[in-house]
């Protein structure tokens, strides 16, 4: 919006100051504390207003230190980084790029998936909320949607890269002259390492085109849902999964500029994508919005995101790096999110296991998911193969350390494109 009508001045009227707005730069800065602003200042209001409407978060009693004192702290704070993300995109992005409406979509998709959710645990007093065949299916409906736009929309295009060798022996990359449709992504300390989906059903001879569609919105499908799922379970501490998706954020802001930037894509090897630079000014509103409102989700947290925000969360990481053919990096990327997942598949897989073999169940962890795990005394009375630690770890250290994991996993997943 600010765009089009700067641009306009500085075209019609030469007004000085009014090109600034040309740069990606200038703009990411402004949305990231924009949205910082709006997610703080606008935070406090939400929050009493959620107050006011008693819309607190119902618990339910695990054992666990300090869980009960959470009881009746304001849910469906995922609001807050909603109106943060989406104002300063509008504000401060070219909205008619493809890849930002992509985002917008999945922004407002998920909110209102999450909203659903949490409106029917709060106000219908059902603690299960929306049935879980729905979600899945909203879920599916997103993924397809994202899949299909990708698959024909005209302006998703890639210049593919190839790594040539000059005659003095020096390795370099040069990139075709045409822009074209493809499904390829990238995959991580593989040098050379553009894959296409299209590859896996090369068997289809003449039907290989639509095939590849198929495959390629499958895969859509199953990366969204699979994170989104992800960052929801992740969220059960204060601030784990805000601070956590801060992280993720910042990484994906830096792939997204290193992919729309030639001269960095060449330096990486990775194909160039036109247009994604887009994506980074909707990173930096994410960073913000996510940072603005750890000032309330902090330990102690005054307000919880609730499916609002996790699933929205979840959602927008997912999508992202999909866009930006970064997607088998999420495994990296989203260590935390794929650690807290899988916890809890092992736990339910084994337990079953266990109680079809021996009559009983067995745990492997404590409690599931993975961060509640340490939130349990050791050897007290619950039968788990991994006991330790045996003593409980505070609820804020706990969630600092994943921080400082995620951290840890958000610079292995960009040193990736160049460690090969």
């Amino acid at each position: 919006m600010l765009y089009d009508l700067f641009n306009y001045l500085d075209l019609q009227f030469d007004l000085p100051g009014t090109g600034v707005f040309r740069y990606i730069s200038f703009r990411a800065i402004c949305a990231l504390i924009f949205s910082l602003f709006i997610s703080t200042t606008i935070g406090h209001r939400i929050i009493k207003k959620l107050k006011l409407m008693q819309i607190g978060e119902s618990i339910r009693d695990l054992g666990v230190e300090g869980q009960t004192s959470k009881k009746g702290t304001p849910t469906m704070g995922g609001i807050i980084i909603i109106i943060a993300i989406l104002i300063p995109v509008l504000l401060f992005s070219r909205i008619n790029n493809i890849y930002l409406i992509i985002m917008v979509i999945t922004t407002i998709w998920m909110g209102g998936l999450g909203f659903v959710d949490d409106y029917i645990k709060v106000f219908k007093k059902d603690k299960e909320g929306l049935h879980g065949w729905a979600k899945i299916i909203a879920q599916v409906g997103l993924g397809l949607i994202v899949g299909l736009i990708l698959f024909f929309s005209p302006d998703v295009v890639i210049q593919e890269n190839r790594m040539v060798k000059t005659q003095e022996n020096i390795e370099d990359v040069q990139y075709h002259v045409s822009r074209i449709k493809s499904t390829q992504t990238t995959i991580p300390f593989v040098k050379n390492n553009n894959f296409d989906y299209a590859q896996l059903i090369g068997w289809t001879g003449k039907h290989q085109s639509t095939a590849a569609c198929v495959i390629f919105i499958l895969i859509v499908i199953f990366i969204v849902t699979a994170v989104s799922n992800g960052a929801n379970l992740t969220d059960g501490l204060d601030g784990l999964v805000t601070g956590s998706s801060a992280i993720i954020g910042v990484a994906l802001g830096t792939l997204a500029y290193m992919s729309s930037h030639i001269e960095f894509a060449s330096f990486l090897n990775i194909m160039f994508i036109p247009g994604a630079e887009e994506l980074v000014v909707f990173a930096s509103a994410f960073i913000g919005a996510t940072i603005g409102f750890l000032w309330y989700n902090a330990y102690p947290a005054q307000v919880f995101m609730g499916d609002t925000g996790s699933l929205t969360l979840g959602g927008i990481i997912a999508v992202f790096a999909i866009l930006i053919r970064k997607e088998l990096l999420l495994p990296i990327l989203c260590g935390i999110f794929f650690a807290e997942a899988l916890s809890v598949m092992l736990q339910v897989s084994y337990f079953k296991y266990t109680k079809k073999k021996y009559g009983a169940g067995r745990r492997i962890f404590k409690m599931t998911p993975l961060h509640h795990h340490f939130q349990i005394r050791g050897n007290a009375g619950i039968q788990a193969l991994l006991q330790k630690p045996l003593n409980i770890v505070p609820e804020s250290k706990i969630v600092v350390r994943f921080w400082l994991i995620a951290v840890i996993l958000a610079a292995i997943t960009i040193i990736t494109l160049k460690v090969r």
